[in-house]
């Protein structure tokens, strides 16, 4: 009997409210497992818990945060076996370039591990002005950011996307790949074995038709990351747009490239400007 994974909400592994499940199948259509089909109320739980985990994880030293996207990068190295027969079954590649995505993947946490207490420095700094004062910009986390993973790149993807999200601070509500949820709910179960806080990430599998609307329309979704929504895009821009929500729309993407820079980062902060008397 094949397996039916659940989704990861708030630290924990519940089931989907309706009680439904997908089947997987691998590219060839054979198939792999059951993913939990998501529903509406699911999105509104799972933006409940990245909601009451912002104050923590946003609250915590860069360095802190940094260290522990460091462990991620550990426990996902853990599972490396089960990553990459993951991805050859969902991509339909070879076990040599399922190994390279696996530890591309693994080294795009460590890169935004690194740049968890440097970004300020880039993004921010003191301003000149004129008159006995310090002017100080220091970019913010924007709060709960809804994420929409590429479904071609269900790993490398997935964690291009969501790893620049919370760098800074931000928590994250994840829709995986319709197609391949498999190596996304790997990884919850990756994040569950890390140090990162419950509800720092939570990660849905379903149908994005289903899910996209109404996280894309929650009040207490701050920024949308629309990578993968597909031709849903407009759709969801236009519904971000009732709550003036940030909106990351989609690009040419280049997973594999080694240093995407702050190119994620920068859209999920904002900079606040601190001005402060010049004593004598």
């Amino acid at each position: 009997m094949r397996r039916t994974y659940k989704l990861y909400v708030g630290g924990a592994f519940p089931r989907s409210e309706s009680g439904r499940s997908y089947p997987v199948t691998s590219s060839a259509g054979v198939h792999l497992a059951n993913a939990a089909l998501a529903s509406r109320k699911d999105v509104r739980d799972a933006v409940v818990a990245a909601r009451e985990a912002f104050p923590g994880w946003s609250g915590r030293t860069a360095y802190n945060r940094g260290q522990i996207l460091y462990r991620i990068a550990e426990m996902m190295e853990g599972r490396r076996a089960q990553f990459a027969d993951e991805v050859a079954a969902a991509e339909g590649v070879s076990a040599g370039r399922a190994q390279a995505i696996v530890s591309a993947a693994v080294d795009r946490w460590v890169h935004y591990a690194g740049w968890a207490d440097k970004f300020g420095q880039v993004l921010g700094g003191a301003n000149p002005v004129s008159g006995p004062y310090f002017n100080l910009s220091q970019p913010e986390p924007t709060g709960v950011v809804g994420v929409f993973a590429p479904p071609g790149s269900p790993l490398l993807g997935l964690v291009s996307v969501l790893a620049p999200v919370i760098t800074c601070g931000n928590t994250a509500v994840l829709v995986a790949s319709e197609r391949a949820p498999l190596p996304a709910v790997t990884l919850a179960e990756a994040l569950a074995t890390s140090d990162l806080p419950a509800g720092v990430a939570n990660i849905l599998t379903g149908r994005l038709a289903e899910l996209a609307p109404p996280l894309a329309g929650h009040a207490d979704v701050n920024a949308l990351d629309l990578t993968g929504a597909g031709a849903l895009a407009a759709e969801l821009e236009a519904l971000a747009a009732t709550t003036l929500k940030r909106v990351l729309r989609p690009g040419q993407d280049d997973w594999a490239d080694p240093d995407p820079g702050l190119s994620r980062i920068r859209p999920f902060v904002e900079t606040k400007t601190v001005w402060h008397p010049i004593g004598r």
